[in-house]
């Protein structure tokens, strides 16, 4: 067969991943904070895109209303909101536009005068214009506002303000860290200069908890100290307050709360010592290391349960960002229920049509018309970008409450099994469209805020062949059956497997441990110790109240 060489023309169709599909596919799976760092880099970037107003102010009775310019695009596709924050001024009741109340006629006539060209008017005044009006009209009356003195008594932050924007948090105390509070003791605690220093970097080592480091050998090091000159700095620190911080370990905090309390005697020093047997409820082996009967045991372990494990937490950390849902939805007037976005997490931008066209007349360098075409190719592209994500979030969100009706209605045991192609499949989209709209999007009901993904659960087979099960629902029903077991008659996996099949849920005893240490729910052998040490220390306490009221009798 001979080789040779031919020239063809072929037509085939392909998906080309252009620039544009990559980034809006990205911003699909973005959730509503990096969204909005996202829209925040590209207003820094293009000249051409700008922030939405939330809406016009209502107009004040008795003056003009307040045109706005639209620098929406041109085939309208937008942002969710207004068109524009820039205002023009109309006319006033004379007539003349931007003239306010009282306006004297002397005044326009002298407005009016032509005072010829910036030559004649620099010859005039013997000196440049620069020279007079060095500063734009808005910034000087923006400047004398600032340097003028207070008009009334509440502007020196005194007596109460009827103002509108008074804001009381600005009142409201800083709160106090964990670091700040064993600072102020720092002050006070030591005097050499040496030991501050070395107390502050081991202040700057404590977490959140109150806890140091279990090592702080590279301390020393890294201080040029001895490890000596440390561990006395480390055993001041520990008397701090609050009781038991800056302890490197559970046990020396415990410890440390306990001798604060006189409490820390040889028999507790070995229940502190031990405290994997007490996590283990191995109260036998407990009683016998501390040398004391059941009824000092269940005392010391009860005394051991009053104190705070993470002495660092009553104080001011970072915040916590909370969760803001993306989705609403709400009971409707006819029964069904009603979902809408969330408005606050959608990033309102438009294209500022006017702009790009004053400079498409003043533009002359190829350069710079190549620069400000893709800018507003860019910023018409994100604008239909957001425009699309938010649709499709709303599509796919309002496919979830169709299928999860059962769900909102009676709640989670009513959850059905949905998988991503069910979805996709009624909105005609793809799996992997319906994968990225529900990675970090939450959606608030009646019934509290879930995750998108909360809604998709796996199937568990029916006994009896009827309909499948949804995994959360299981894991629902597990957990009611463990909540309602009585001391005497504990629940293992085996028995939880013959009352779910009971129950017409065919699931498999590995699958019920699965979901049992999932949910974090011990063992069967670990709950009857947990239940009966709860049943005798509520048993114990009568007995003793008893007591206590027969010596009263006796005195």
């Amino acid at each position: 067969m001979a080789l040779t060489q031919r020239l063809e023309f072929r037509q085939s169709q392909s998906l080309v991943m252009t620039p544009q599909l990559m980034q809006a596919i990205k911003l699909l799976q973005l959730s509503n904070l990096d969204l909005s760092a996202f829209v925040e880099e590209e207003l820094e970037r293009n000249p051409l895109l700008e922030r939405a107003a939330d809406g016009p102010e209502p107009p004040v009775a008795g003056e003009p209303a307040m045109e706005r310019p639209d620098y929406g695009d041109s085939d309208g596709s937008g942002s969710y909101g207004d068109d524009g924050d820039a205002s023009d001024m109309a006319a006033g009741p004379g007539g003349e536009a931007g003239f306010e109340p009282g306006f004297e006629p002397g005044q326009e006539e002298w407005l009016n005068r032509d005072l010829g060209s910036r030559a004649e008017i620099e010859q005039t005044l013997d000196t440049r214009l620069d020279n007079v009006f060095s500063e734009e009209p808005a910034e000087a009356a923006a400047r004398a506002a600032q340097d003028a003195p207070p008009s009334v008594y509440t502007e020196w932050g005194g007596g109460a303000s009827s103002d509108d924007e008074y804001n009381l948090e600005a009142f409201v105390a800083a709160e106090l860290t964990l670091a700040d509070h064993l600072a102020e003791q720092l002050a006070v605690a030591f005097s050499a200069p040496a030991q501050r220093m070395i107390g502050q970097y081991l202040i700057d080592l404590v977490d959140d908890a109150g806890y140091l480091p279990a090592d702080l050998g590279q301390a020393a090091e890294r201080l040029g100290a001895s490890q000596q000159a440390v561990d006395e700095v480390v055993a001041v620190l520990q008397k701090f307050d609050p009781p038991g911080v800056c302890a490197r370990n559970l046990s020396e905090c415990l410890a440390i709360q306990l001798r604060e309390l006189d409490r820390y005697d040889p028999a507790m020093q070995a229940l502190v010592e031990h405290l994997d047997l007490l996590a283990k409820r191995d109260i036998a082996g407990l009683r016998k290391l501390c040398g004391v009967d059941d009824e000092d045991i269940t005392d010391m372990i009860a005394e051991i349960r009053r104190l705070d494990p993470k002495p660092g937490l009553k104080f001011g950390t970072a915040r916590t960002q909370t969760m803001v849902p993306d989705v609403y939805v709400r009971p409707g007037p006819d029964g069904g229920w009603h979902v809408e976005l969330n408005s606050d997490t959608l990033p309102r931008v438009l294209v500022n049509q006017t702009y790009y066209a004053e400079l498409s007349k003043t533009i002359r360098k190829d350069g710079d018309k190549s620069y400000f075409t893709d800018c507003l190719q860019n910023a018409t592209w994100l604008v239909r970008a957001l425009d699309q994500r938010a649709r499709t979030i709303l599509k796919v969100a309002t496919e979830i409450v169709r299928q999860q009706d059962g769900f909102f209605t009676y709640g989670v045991a009513h959850l059905r099994p949905l998988n991503l192609k069910a979805v996709a499949d009624a909105i005609q989209m793809h799996e992997s469209t319906v994968s990225r709209v529900t990675a970090n999007k939450y959606m608030a009901t009646n019934r509290g805020s879930f995750e998108l993904k909360y809604f998709f659960t796996a199937s568990i087979a029916s006994a009896d062949g009827g309909e499948a099960h949804s995994a959360e629902a299981v894991r629902h029903h597990i957990k009611q059956l463990i909540d309602g077991e009585a001391p005497s008659a504990i629940l293992s996996d085996d028995t939880i497997v013959e009352r779910l099949r009971a129950s017409g849920i065919d699931i498999a005893r590995r699958t019920v441990a699965k979901y049992r240490e999932a949910m974090r729910i011990p063992s069967s052998v670990q709950r009857r110790r947990d239940k009966q040490s709860m049943l005798g220390n509520a048993l114990s306490a009568p007995a003793s109240s008893s007591d206590r009221s027969r010596d009263t009798a006796s005195v």
